[in-house]
């Protein structure tokens, strides 16, 4: 397979060396600010990697595993069945896709369209559909075409995905704009958290930080991280 392929490129004492980096970081920063990394979710996000190049994350003890397109996702989820993983959807997600993406990923972090919040309520042919952890995504730019509910839409976003039934909200989710300082964007998306937290007491988790500024979320309270080539180094070519 090509991406086996992939893989045979890999130095795998280097790989265990970038985790152990980040870890480290994380560490730090966490201390920095007043807080424990054990009160932190890492998720590393494996886009175009193998499924094997997961299965040697698992072994160093990874546990969260985040993915950005549906096919590829599905594909390594069933590959990967016989691990203990929590797999996070990160990408952008189409509303005909849901149904689908929902059995296999245990959180979907990009809740940003009512078509797409509605897709994962029950139907018909589906009365009793798998249950996943969600988080609203924020946009916290001023394009609309960005991904992500404009600040002044999450409430209304937010009582849409607690009416469904089927999606256990766990909070927030961003990525800071290019043209801003990190640390002023995700303290904007904290202030959006709080307004969650008002209508939904248990959605206290804000999914922030990346390989470049993961430090800078963690200072204002981001819980889940989602790195990718800091880790898994640079990503391969689109298969």
């Amino acid at each position: 397979m090509a991406g086996d392929a992939r893989l045979q490129t890999v130095d795998r004492d280097a790989l265990e060396a970038r985790l152990a980096s980040v870890r480290a970081s994380v560490a730090d920063a966490a201390r920095s600010a007043g807080r424990s990394a054990d009160d932190l979710t890492l998720v590393v996000v494996t886009k175009y990697h193998p499924a094997s190049l997961v299965r040697e994350l698992a072994a160093l003890g990874v546990t969260d595993v985040g993915e950005n397109r549906h096919q590829e996702a599905q594909a390594k989820a069933a590959e990967l069945a016989d691990l203990d993983l929590t797999w996070h959807f990160v990408g952008q997600l189409q509303s005909k896709k849901a149904r689908q993406v929902r059995r296999y990923a245990d959180v979907v972090q990009s809740l940003d369209r009512d078509s797409v919040v509605d897709a994962f309520a029950p139907t018909e042919t589906e009365p009793e559909p798998r249950v996943v952890d969600g988080f609203v995504q924020v946009n916290l730019t001023d394009d609309p075409d960005r991904g992500g509910v404009q600040p002044d839409a999450v409430e209304a976003m937010v009582e849409r995905v607690l009416r469904t039934g089927t999606i256990r909200l766990r909070g927030v989710m961003a990525v800071a704009p290019l043209d801003e300082e990190p640390r002023r964007a995700f303290a904007r998306l904290r202030d959006v958290s709080d307004r969650v937290a008002a209508i939904a007491p248990d959605a206290t988790d804000i999914s922030a930080g990346m390989s470049g500024d993961h430090a800078e979320a963690i200072a204002e309270g981001a819980t889940h991280l989602r790195i990718g080539t800091a880790i898994t180094g640079n990503r391969p070519a689109a298969p």
